[in-house]
């Protein structure tokens, strides 16, 4: 599947603290927690949960949620599909930041061990 300038535009304007909820759900739902969670998106974007529920607080997008994240270097080995796309084939950086997220939560709900997650 090849990613389009709509499919990026769609993602660079999506408000971070409108899909949060969706990634609670998710983990939750398969017995994980939402410190769990923190402690993912936290390895990935270098944000604590105070940082993390001000940035939701703001309703900043997910452009701004990426600019101001401190990307961790191992992000890179995050590899796979997620919503039809090969993440590491994504051209787009940000719509590439969003697909590492969207596979760590994933990967958390799929009950994957935390090390593994964290590219330990």
């Amino acid at each position: 599947m090849k990613e389009t300038d709509k499919h990026n535009e769609r993602i660079a304007k999506m408000i971070f603290a409108s899909v949060y909820p969706h990634y609670v759900i998710k983990v939750e739902s398969k017995g994980r927690t939402k410190e769990e969670l923190y402690q993912a998106i936290g390895w990935l974007t270098g944000f604590n949960e105070e940082k993390l529920q001000q940035l939701m607080d703001e309703k900043v997008t997910f452009e701004t949620f990426f600019d101001r994240a401190e990307p961790n270097p191992n992000a890179e080995l995050i590899k796979g599909v997620i919503c039809g796309y090969r993440i590491e084939e994504l051209e787009n950086p940000l719509t590439k930041k969003a697909g590492y997220l969207d596979k760590l939560v994933d990967e958390l709900a799929k009950g994957k061990a935390m090390d593994k997650i964290l590219r330990k």
